[in-house]
């Protein structure tokens, strides 16, 4: 089955463009629209060769604050020995576009569109795009929550392709979860999944929960609701929801509405800041 995922190219806007856009930031959600993720919004990294990044989202006091979430180009030839620095994060990888190679304690793997890694904290990774053309990838990182009495899950390579979606209950699958991990897997402390919308399929209530959520839009488009607002969504946009923000959506069609979530799972909450 084919499957569609949205890249930013990056450039720049010509001076001819209006200002007017649908970027927002908003005490409960933030709105990236893909016009955004141009040259100049770009960031760059340590250890890091050949490459620039978008940043989507990062902790915030008062906002969202679990997690970090970036979407990486890496050139022929770039990568990273040491990708990452802080030995207690977590990530994923979810491959948008090109060929990346990953090596996870010694054994490379090979990641096509549609490839998710999941990289556990304290591991020892690189990345190298061996190929011929760049490479874009989300990379969402998360201090991971060690609990006493459970294991750090292991890390996991796995591709969209590859797994059924698992229909919601009462929508004779027009909605629909890709779940790279499973639900009942209490070691892990975050999901990343994709949400698939048939056309005209929503969400029917205004979803209030204390999951925060970064929501990279593949493919398709929607109206969502967020807050107390109304906002128009497509390919490429990313949207940014605090804690107990309250959400829903009609996929607006004539393709499916799909995405890229992100969510905070299976910890207690915290009751004081910890030293």
């Amino acid at each position: 089955m084919n499957r569609t995922y949205y890249a930013p190219q990056g450039g720049a806007p010509a001076q001819t463009q209006l200002l007017t856009d649908r970027a927002v930031f908003t005490e409960a959600y933030a709105i990236i629209p893909k016009g955004v993720m141009m040259d100049i919004v770009t960031s760059f990294l340590p250890f890091w060769e050949n490459t620039r990044l978008w940043v989507l989202s990062r902790p915030l006091s008062g906002f969202a604050e679990t997690f970090s979430q970036y979407i990486m180009e890496v050139a022929p030839g770039g990568g990273s020995d040491r990708p990452e620095l802080d030995a207690s994060a977590e990530g994923v990888l979810f491959i948008v576009e090109g060929e990346l190679t990953v090596t996870l304690d010694g054994a490379a793997h090979q990641m096509h569109p549609g490839g998710y890694a999941f990289i556990p904290p304290a591991s020892t990774w690189s990345v190298r795009n061996m190929g011929g053309k760049p490479v874009r990838f989300h990379w969402i990182r998360k201090a991971y929550e060690f609990v006493d009495g459970l294991d750090v899950p292991a890390a996991l390579f796995l591709n969209e392709a590859d797994i059924a979606p698992s229909p919601m209950a009462g929508t004779e699958g027009k909605w629909a979860t890709t779940r790279f991990v499973d639900p009942n897997d209490l070691r892990h402390d975050m999901h990343v999944t994709i949400v698939t919308f048939e056309p005209g399929a929503v969400i029917p209530f205004a979803e209030t929960h204390v999951m925060e959520h970064g929501l990279y839009v593949l493919e398709g488009k929607a109206v969502y609701r967020l807050n107390q607002d109304w906002v128009e969504v497509e390919a490429g946009d990313y949207m940014w929801l605090r804690a107990f923000c309250p959400q829903a959506c009609y996929a607006g069609g004539p393709g499916k509405f799909r995405y890229l979530l992100y969510k905070d799972v299976n910890r207690h909450m915290k009751l004081k800041p910890h030293a």
